[in-house]
């Protein structure tokens, strides 16, 4: 698919969702604010087209860390109120922004951790030829449930063969997922355990 026709289908439907989702956010961030404190949204650099950073918006999930109350894990720091935001995806509303902006699109592979990018396999790599989603082949294909190399594999395998169809098929699976709440973390763990390279790599 074409840039430009991806584009148009990124606004033609993040638009709209953007603006039926304020009050959502809104309920939201005062619940994150109540439960968490400041700040409400969490920012974080990403690794956009070809690797370029961008700042990614989310709502906060989690307490900051604070060794002394024992706050360190994942587990530790994630509160009821992100837990919920996380299992129903509420915390990624923000992330719309980051579509309407063209620092995403809808559909693509996930943008992960900036220091992930030196330990990825060349071919790991051709995850960046286009922009990371908000959704993907690898969200819909078992979401944290998937092995780091798993994942990877279905992000290279859209690289090659997306479309207009691929990406309508990709977000019908991924309205289906979110409702079953399905892949959320990885099996043990609150969230996904740190990405630290490939054997092969």
């Amino acid at each position: 698919m074409s840039y430009r026709g991806k584009r148009l289908l990124d606004l033609a439907l993040t638009v709209p969702a953007l603006v039926a989702s304020l009050p959502v956010q809104a309920v939201a961030a005062v619940a994150v604010r109540f439960t968490m404190g400041s700040p409400v949204l969490f920012r974080q650099q990403r690794p956009g087209l070809d690797g370029a950073p961008f700042e990614m918006l989310k709502f906060r999930t989690m307490r900051l860390p604070d060794p002394e109350r024992g706050l360190v894990t994942d587990a530790q720091r994630m509160t009821r109120t992100g837990a919920f935001l996380r299992s129903t995806s509420l915390d990624e509303l923000p992330t719309l922004w980051n579509i309407i902006r063209g620092d995403m699109s809808i559909v693509g592979p996930r943008p992960l951790l900036m220091q992930y990018l030196e330990r990825y396999t060349p071919e790991q790599s051709r995850r960046h030829a286009v922009r990371p989603g908000l959704t993907g082949l690898a969200q819909v294909s078992g979401r944290n449930a998937l092995s780091w190399e798993q994942k990877f594999a279905r992000d290279v395998e859209y690289v090659d063969h997306n479309s207009l169809t691929v990406d309508l098929r990709i977000i019908a699976r991924t309205v289906v997922q979110v409702l079953r709440r399905d892949g959320i973390s990885a099996e043990g763990e609150a969230t996904m355990s740190e990405f630290m390279g490939s054997p092969a790599a």
